[in-house]
């Protein structure tokens, strides 16, 4: 039986062609948008993995239009900013994992803002890695639905502590229409975590039903796995040990046989429920491989994996399946795409205007979806980069890209149709092609238009203060001379000498506690402390720093008058000659500062 919003979809599509611009949110379809963490290329199956077992993606990839040169960034935060707003990553304030440089500016207009407008329901569900504070959460940037871990993983120093993949606590919000506010509680669960996922992307879906609620839905479902640290139940890599496969490759390969058996139970309930046909399907993955390649293995023939500028740091699968829609037969199209193409590519299938198009990076890839050998589609060229530095550095690990050509790091060259492994650099053959591709980069470089080292900067991306708590985290300490920052439980543990300062920015004038920790509260872990304590937040005009020395047999409270706007925040903690930062520090505002004097800048505690 054909449901009422797939038979307008029908009667609104001419042959070949996309949803009208003006579709009614009725019309629209759903989309699911898969998104995986360190998964590459060469970790399928149907891709040629000849240890890896994939049967599910592997039916997908058979029943799918295919982006064989499609890429994103070489690490993951850069590549959800970048998929998610159509804009190139370092334009929205993202170019690291850690470091305050994983936080998306709040002014930019996601996929899910944009079809949450469209009147499409919208979840997040897994690993957002964009920012854990106001105003950069996924429920800041389109998501009414959120059920997340923290940071960049599970495990990582933002998270819930102790969470380690199995029997986690994370965080889950939901608004709504009778509750714009919004809910927000810890949820605990004695299921793996991928499992988790795939559960509530289940129960999402069920919920959200077109035919139940009247609109389309957007679920973006991210998986932690097969991110490091690599655990997984038995049952899932004890095959890939009886195969000989060594180590945390093992482990890495079960999480993926995981992802795709939950994959398939999801695919199984949209069957169900009578979704399948009038669902874009995207699966995709965010970086290339981190394990796949060890020990000799399968990376598809490409040079390197995640991190690097080769294509085995960007080069990524990417299927998409929609029955209704004309894409349900295996087609590849192997012209260059990458992650900035899908929001406008998204908006397109689902007759959503791209307001704002002139600022996007990517391209409607809808004429190749269709049809690659008769679509009118004009060369380009695309850059990538990996930074994972406090301040980028111009031709820093990067890639410039056409559908023939990478220039590599400035000066290597390779011919990616002749070469795909880049073994041989031809840069000296071809001294026009280098030029010509150094000139790109350098415009690329200018459209960036960086303010990378200003700590005062406009577009600076900072953490809200108010009106709190504010949790702050180590892992978003900016360091500019890139020494080591704490960025996971693991480091945090072993109490390293390391001090950094947030980005953040004070609602109003008024006054602020801070309490400085070791471990978050959940932790209750915190030891005795004995010596000084200080905290010190410069303002573009002033600064305001309080100090306690003593012994402190609990979190010691600092509270200070603060100007409303932009500052940087430090907290330290002294014994002896060693001082380092205080890797949590929870923030309050205590009240408002009617008539700001801001010269009393001394604790009042």
């Amino acid at each position: 039986m054909i449901r009422p919003t797939l038979a307008l979809l029908l009667a609104g599509l001419a042959i070949g062609g996309s949803l009208p611009r003006t579709a009614s949110a009725a019309e629209r379809p759903n989309v699911v948008l898969i998104l995986t963490d360190d998964q590459g290329y060469g970790d399928l199956s149907c891709h040629g993995n000849a240890v890896l077992k994939t049967p599910h993606l592997d039916r997908l990839h058979g029943e799918s239009v295919r982006l064989t040169d499609y890429h994103v960034d070489p690490t993951c935060s850069p590549t959800r900013a970048a998929l998610y707003t159509g804009r190139y990553s370092t334009k929205t304030g993202v170019w690291h994992t850690i470091q305050g440089r994983s936080m998306m500016a709040p002014e930019e207009v996601t996929l899910a803002e944009r079809l949450r407008d469209a009147g499409y329901r919208t979840g997040m569900i897994g690993k957002w890695h964009l920012g854990d504070n106001a105003p950069l959460r996924a429920r800041d940037q389109g998501y009414d639905f959120a059920y997340t871990h923290g940071g960049g993983g599970v495990g990582q120093a933002p998270d819930y502590w102790g969470n380690d993949y199995f029997g986690d606590t994370y965080t889950w919000f939901s608004r709504s229409e009778s509750n714009p506010e919004g809910t927000e509680e810890l949820r605990s669960t004695e299921k793996y975590c991928t499992d988790e996922w795939f559960d509530a992307a289940e129960d999402f879906v069920d919920r959200n039903d077109p035919a139940k609620t009247g609109r389309p839905f957007f679920l973006t479902l991210a998986t932690n796995a097969p991110h490091g640290p690599y655990r997984v139940p038995e049952e899932w890599s004890q095959p890939y040990r009886d195969a000989g496969v060594k180590g945390d490759q093992a482990n890495f390969y079960g999480m993926i046989a995981n992802i795709d058996a939950r994959l398939g139970d999801f695919r199984a309930r949209l069957d169900e429920l009578g979704l399948t046909e009038n669902t874009i399907f995207v699966f995709t993955t965010d970086n290339g491989t981190a394990a796949g390649h060890q020990n000799g293995g399968f990376n598809a023939g490409m040079r390197a994996a995640k991190g690097s500028e080769y294509d085995g740091g960007h080069r990524v699968p990417f299927f998409l399946h929609w029955p209704a829609g004309g894409f349900a037969e295996a087609r590849d199209v192997d012209r260059l795409t990458a992650h900035v193409d899908v929001l406008p590519t998204v908006l397109s299938l689902c007759g959503v205007p791209v307001a704002g198009g002139e600022a996007l990076d990517g391209r409607d890839l809808t004429p190749l979806l269709r049809d690659a050998e008769e679509a009118n589609w004009p060369d380009r060229t695309l850059t990538v980069h990996s930074q994972r530095i406090e301040v980028p550095e111009k031709w820093r690990k990067s890639a410039v890209m056409t559908d023939r050509w990478r220039l590599v790091n400035r000066d290597e060259l390779y011919d990616i149709e002749a070469d795909p492994g880049q073994k041989s650099d031809v840069a000296a053959d071809h001294p026009e092609i280098v030029e010509e591709l150094r000139q790109a980069y350098e415009q690329w470089w200018a459209s960036l238009e960086p303010a990378f080292d200003d700590p005062f900067a406009e577009d600076l991306v900072r953490i809200d203060l108010g009106p709190g708590p504010v949790e702050l985290c180590a892992h978003d300490w900016h360091e500019p001379d890139n020494r080591p920052v704490p960025w996971s439980q693991a480091a945090i543990r072993k109490d390293p000498v390391s001090t950094g300062w947030w980005a953040v920015e004070a609602p109003q004038a008024g006054r602020y506690r801070f309490t400085l920790r070791d471990r978050p509260a959940a932790a209750e872990e915190d030891g005795a402390w004995q010596g000084s304590v200080s905290v010190s937040v410069e303002a573009k005009t002033s600064q305001s720093r309080g100090a306690r020395t003593g012994s402190f047999s609990s979190p010691p409270v600092i509270i200070l008058t603060l100007p409303e706007g932009p500052a940087k925040l430090s907290a330290t903690f002294t014994e002896g000659d060693v001082t380092r930062g205080a890797y949590y520090v929870t923030v309050e505002a205590v009240e408002p500062l009617l008539t700001p004097d801001l010269s009393d800048v001394l604790p009042d505690d």
